[in-house]
């Protein structure tokens, strides 16, 4: 099944593709689907950015809805999830002394997010400490939780971790949250597409994921939701026509967040094209034999860098990317040779004092392209 998907990504083929959790790639028919809305917008700019792109954006938003089961009103479309997490940290009500809690295993640019908004307010941005390896879910909870005390005013948890690749108990965490009365936010830039997200059954009063990664719309294409209820204590970034808006919708929330002055919309509006995309080629199915995949080779990884891994192998904590602990001196230096000489893309990332290299597997993906990282592995360290 995997292989005949091939035809339907540009990349190129002399290119071992295995850094689909950074940008993702967009398929042919959503990329043809982009450029008609594109150029649409070009021939009658007016038409399209004054009366068709609200109409458009609500298909949108109602598309997000169905495949993330919730209120689609409830969802705006942001640029990416670093810009919805600011959204949340620049109005969350911080006092001196409030804490917002997270792992010390999260992405970077929202740990710089929160240090700035939390420094600037006289907050702490506590960062837990997760020692590995993990045993298993219950151990993960234990370490998280432990720091957790009355001054707790947010959790903000990965859903899936990007240096070290790691699907986290987001639900078991909510739920916790929840009985202590904490709000949470769950960054689930890596989530959509990848694994299944059901927003009602995981209970984050927000959750911010990228649809431009593993659910392959073009770049620039992402989705902030806030539970009903809390919408009103966040203000946008950019305060334009939404705010005190002639002609307000039913909805505030819609008003100041999607109203952002001129700006190409073409990639939000391809999000309902992405979703029947994943419908028409049985998504699931596919993330399930790419899930497979990770899981099987995820072993041989672990024994050419020489390290333990940092986690059970299974679908608690795997899921179509697999992190390992590697030495080296230079990430850098490492990834432009695995590039330059090999042909293979794949990040080797920081994380603490620690690197990372990680593969990434989606349909175009096979064996062979980690057959290809592994010689090349075997002959570099």
């Amino acid at each position: 099944m995997m292989n005949s998907l091939k035809q339907f990504f540009l990349l190129r083929d002399d290119v071992t593709f295995l850094n689909f959790g950074s940008f993702g790639a967009c398929p042919r028919p959503v990329l043809e689907e982009y450029q008609r809305f594109q150029l649409e917008m070009e021939e009658e700019p007016v038409a399209f950015i004054i009366d068709k792109s609200p109409h458009y954006l609500k298909e949108s938003r109602e598309a997000l809805g169905r495949y993330l089961n919730c209120d689609g009103d409830d969802v705006v479309c942001v640029t990416n999830p670093s810009y919805a997490v600011n959204i949340v940290a620049r109005s969350l009500d911080l006092k001196p002394g409030d804490e917002v809690l997270a792992t010390n295993i999260e992405y970077g640019a929202c740990d710089r997010t929160w240090r700035y908004y939390c420094k600037k307010r006289g907050a702490i941005y506590r960062q837990q400490p997760i020692r590995f390896p993990l045993e298993d879910k219950e151990d993960f909870i234990r370490q998280f939780m432990a720091g957790v005390n009355d001054r707790t005013k947010l959790i903000f948890i990965s859903h899936i971790t990007s240096s070290t690749a790691l699907r986290l108990p987001v639900e078991e965490i909510c739920a916790l949250a929840r009985e202590r009365g904490i709000m949470t936010f769950v960054d689930g830039a890596h989530g959509p597409g990848q694994v299944e997200v059901d927003l009602r059954q995981m209970g984050a009063d927000i959750y911010t994921g990228a649809s431009h990664k593993w659910m392959m719309t073009p770049k620039g294409s992402s989705f902030l939701y806030i539970r009903k209820g809390l919408q009103d204590l966040f203000d946008p970034i950019i305060i334009s026509w939404g705010y005190e808006a002639v002609a307000p919708s039913s909805s505030r929330f819609l008003d100041y967040h999607e109203v952002q002055g001129t700006r190409d919309l073409s990639a939000f509006c391809t999000i309902p094209a992405a979703i029947r995309f994943m419908e028409e080629h049985n998504w699931r199915s596919v993330a399930s034999e790419c899930r497979k995949l990770v899981q099987k080779n995820a072993s041989t990884l672990t024994t050419i860098t020489g390290h333990l891994p940092i986690a059970p192998i299974n679908d608690d904590f795997t899921a179509q990317m697999y992190a390992a602990q590697i030495d080296t001196t230079d990430s850098q230096a490492l990834h432009d040779r695995l590039y330059r000489t090999f042909n293979i893309q794949i990040p080797v990332m920081a994380q603490g004092d620690q690197f990372y290299i990680r593969y990434s597997i989606n349909g175009f993906n096979e064996q062979a392209d980690l057959d290809k990282l592994f010689d090349a592995l075997r002959i570099l360290l």
